[in-house]
């Protein structure tokens, strides 16, 4: 009999690349629309794993059900993994992620958010199909000889920070541990927070989620930045207190923003709820202005990238069963 794999929060693009990889490895593999959380968690019964998102709740209680229901792997199919309790998994179930599909598709979309609010594509998108040829308000700027704030350096940011400066970009950067080589090497400099707020004309989010980190971005850190900075954030939605980014919005210290996350998505993202009312007050009225735009969490969604979520996590589970070291498996709180 082939291994069982319980998949959650299923899409059509996902069924798809996991159906087309699976082909190499022959996985028992039944998909169910839901997310994972106590409500379903007795559809693990007989499976091995369960491979889940970013959405899925699996807490303590998630936990110690799957544990009884001996399953053995929890397979991410994302990076992030601050929606699993760890501490309870420790000693019972093994915990594998995906730590990377595909940086340039993150790379290029921040890129995309950054040019649109700029060049208010959005607005002119939407007044020429009503036969609105004005352009008046939809005045840009040269991102040529501005500065653009990048917080967190990773492979994503990495990719970005290449293609700014080839746009003529300058470059701050701010990391924990910051690549002194890359800083050479592309002409950037790695600054303190505070720098980095008072002279930056765009801000990008690129830093994991931590106690540290959660909402880096407040009302103390708005009140530090030139006025009229676009804050990207195409991280986590914790990284901002979307409070205080209306605050910063309404008070025009905030000239726009582009956000591909937030901070309470999950009820809301990858699902249409174009027929209902939105009753998060928050997002809905981040929603409201026309210097902002809020997208799906989408900036990872290339092909390129399902076929390298899809591969990865395939494989991370015939290493589990095969007995091979996880390479990417998680043992630590984010």
């Amino acid at each position: 009999m082939s291994l069982k794999i319980a998949f959650f929060d299923t899409k059509p693009y996902d069924e798809s690349s996991f159906r087309e990889v699976n082909k190499k490895y022959g996985f028992d593999i039944k998909y169910y629309k839901g997310y994972l959380n106590i409500d379903n968690v007795a559809l693990t019964q007989g499976a091995s794993v369960v491979c889940i998102f970013v959405n899925a709740v699996v807490d303590k209680v998630v936990i110690d059900a799957l544990y009884r229901n001996k399953v053995k792997l929890i397979a991410l199919r994302c990076a992030g993994y601050n929606n699993v309790d760890l501490d309870a998994a420790k000693g019972k179930i093994k915990v594998v992620r995906v730590p990377a599909y595909s940086p340039y598709a993150v790379a290029e979309y921040t890129l995309a958010l950054m040019l649109t609010l700029n060049r208010k594509v959005h607005k002119a998108y939407n007044r020429t199909r009503e036969g609105n040829f004005a352009l008046n308000g939809l005045m840009g700027f040269d991102m040529h000889g501005k500065t653009a704030g990048i917080i967190g350096t990773g492979k994503i940011a990495k990719i970005l920070i290449k293609t700014l400066r080839s746009m003529g970009v300058n470059v701050l950067a701010y990391d924990l541990y910051p690549d002194k080589n890359f800083a050479l090497e592309n002409q950037i400099e790695y600054t303190d927070l505070n720098s980095l707020y008072a002279n930056s004309d765009v801000i990008s989010l690129h830093c994991p989620l931590t106690k540290e980190t959660e909402y880096i971005i407040n009302a103390d850190s708005i009140l530090k930045m030139k006025a009229g900075v676009t804050i990207i954030n195409t991280g986590r939605g914790k990284l901002i207190d979307s409070k205080a980014l209306i605050d910063g919005l309404k008070s025009k210290k905030i000239g726009a923003a582009g956000l591909d996350v937030y901070e309470e998505e999950s009820e809301y993202f990858y699902e249409d709820l174009s027929n209902k009312v939105i009753d998060d007050d928050v997002l809905a009225r981040l929603l409201s202005f026309n210097n902002v735009i809020v997208t799906s969490h989408q900036a990872f969604f290339t092909k390129e990238a399902l076929e390298n979520i899809a591969l990865t996590t395939l494989q991370n589970v015939d290493d589990f069963i095969n007995e091979k070291p996880l390479v990417n498996e998680v043992v630590d709180k984010l």
